[in-house]
C-alpha cells in the first residue's frame, strides 16, 4: 500500500496560483495511475487531474483544462498539481490518490488516499 501526504494548499485571490504536492511512500512502482480529486461542501467528489504511470497520459476535468497541470517527480516520489488562474469555484478540499488499476483514474476507485489539503480562492 502507498501512503500519501498532501501539502501546498492555502488561501489565494482569484487569478492566483498554487502548487499542491503529494509525497508518496511505499511500493509506488506498482501503481497504474495517480490523481487529484476535490470535494467542496455540499458537492460530490470530483476527479480533477489524473496521470497514468505507463506512458504518462493525463486526464483533466473540463473545468480545469488549460489552467491546471499534473506532473510527477519519480526521483522524489512526489506528485504535483500546478493550479493557475484560480477561480472561487476551485475552492475545495483536494485529495491525492493512487490506484493499482485504471479504475482509479477512470472512476475514482482508488486504493490509497491522502488526508487532503484545503484550497480557498476568494473573489
Amino acid at each position: 500500500q502507498v501512503h500519501l501526504v498532501e501539502s501546498g494548499g492555502g488561501s489565494v485571490q482569484a487569478g492566483g496560483s498554487l502548487r499542491l504536492s503529494c509525497a508518496a511512500s511505499g511500493p509506488t512502482l506498482i501503481n497504474t495511475c495517480m490523481g487529484w480529486f476535490r470535494q467542496a461542501p455540499g458537492k460530490e467528489r470530483e476527479g480533477v487531474a489524473r496521470i497514468y504511470s505507463r506512458g504518462g497520459n493525463t486526464v483533466y476535468t473540463d473545468s480545469v483544462k488549460g489552467r491546471f497541470a499534473i506532473s510527477q517527480d519519480n526521483d522524489k516520489n512526489t506528485l504535483y498539481l500546478q493550479m493557475n488562474s484560480l477561480k472561487p469555484e476551485d475552492t475545495a478540499m483536494y485529495y491525492c490518490a493512487a490506484g493499482l488499476s485504471g479504475a482509479c483514474c477512470r472512476y475514482g476507485r482508488c486504493d490509497d488516499w491522502g488526508q487532503g489539503t484545503q484550497v480557498t480562492v476568494s473573489s
